[in-house]
C-alpha cells in the first residue's frame, strides 16, 4: 500500500503559479504511477496529469496541456505538479493519486491524498 499527503495549495491570482508536492510513504512507491486529479465544486473529479513509475513519459488533460507539469523523485518518495499560467477555472481541491497498474488518463486510481485546495483569483 501507498499512502500519500498533499501540500502547496493556497490562493493566487490569475496568471500565477503553483507547485503542489505529494510526500508517499511505502517501499514500493517507485513502481506505481502517480497521477494529480482535481475536483471543483459542485463538479465530477477530472484526470489532470499522470506520470508513468520511472518517470519517462508525462499524460496530461488538454485543458492543462503546456500550462502544468507532473514530475517525481523516486528517490524521495515525492511527486509534484508545477502549475502556471492559472486560471479560475482551475479552482478545485487536487488530489494525488496512485496505482499499482499502467497509466490510465481518467480517475481510476486506487490510492488518494487527502486533497490541498487551490484557489485560482481573477
Amino acid at each position: 500500500q501507498v499512502q500519500l499527503v498533499e501540500s502547496g495549495g493556497g490562493l493566487v491570482q490569475a496568471g500565477g503559479s503553483l507547485r503542489l508536492s505529494c510526500a508517499a510513504s511505502g517501499r514500493t512507491f517507485s513502481s506505481y504511477t502517480m497521477a494529480w486529479i482535481r475536483q471543483a465544486p459542485g463538479k465530477e473529479r477530472e484526470f489532470v496529469a499522470a506520470i508513468r513509475w520511472s518517470g519517462d513519459s508525462t499524460y496530461y488533460a488538454d485543458s492543462v496541456k503546456g500550462r502544468f507539469t507532473i514530475s517525481r523523485d523516486n528517490a524521495k518518495n515525492m511527486v509534484y505538479l508545477q502549475m502556471n499560467s492559472l486560471k479560475p477555472e482551475d479552482t478545485a481541491v487536487y488530489y494525488c493519486a496512485a496505482r499499482a497498474l499502467a497509466v490510465v488518463t481518467t480517475t481510476q486510481y486506487n490510492y488518494w491524498g487527502q486533497g490541498t485546495q487551490v484557489t485560482v483569483s481573477s
